[in-house]
């Protein structure tokens, strides 16, 4: 029972910790505005995920499962854990890069060129525009029966 536990608990901390380094990575391309995957960047978050998940799971090993802990054999599983959870993630977030980022820069990046997505998606709903032409008609007429 305390087996199952210490990995379940592993495995939300893992999709938390790949979920934080997604957003640092993603953030870190765009203010270097990188447009192709940098790969230095992949490591250093898989790492990362390793070291807290690891931190995370002898923890609850040593402390709450009171079990001996196999530190080459948990290493493997917890890689095992990591990569598709990672790369699950990161499909995710590329598709969100798409789909969101607002604009993307040339060679020279001097130009900047929006995304067609990110400005179809910015339009507001019919609903939306006309309560505020609505609230404009209100107020115009409210001026004309003070004003006059």
């Amino acid at each position: 029972m305390y087996i199952v536990f210490t990995y379940f608990v592993t495995l939300f901390v893992i999709v938390i910790s790949v979920f934080i380094s997604l957003l640092f990575k993603y953030e870190l391309e765009k203010m270097f505005r990188e447009k192709r995957n940098v790969l230095p960047f992949h490591i250093c978050n898989v790492l990362i995920t390793l070291m807290v998940s690891f931190g995370a799971h002898t923890v609850m090993t040593i402390y709450i499962a009171r079990n001996e802990f196999n530190f080459l054999l948990q290493l493997i599983i917890l890689l095992f854990m990591i990569f598709p959870i990672y790369f699950v993630g990161h499909l995710a977030f590329e598709k969100y890069k798409l789909k969101y980022w607002p604009y993307e820069t040339t060679d020279n990046k001097k130009v900047i060129v929006l995304n067609d997505k990110y400005l179809k998606k910015k339009k507001l709903p019919s609903r939306l525009r006309n309560y505020n032409a609505a609230s404009k008609e209100n107020k115009s007429k409210r001026h004309k029966i003070k004003g006059g």
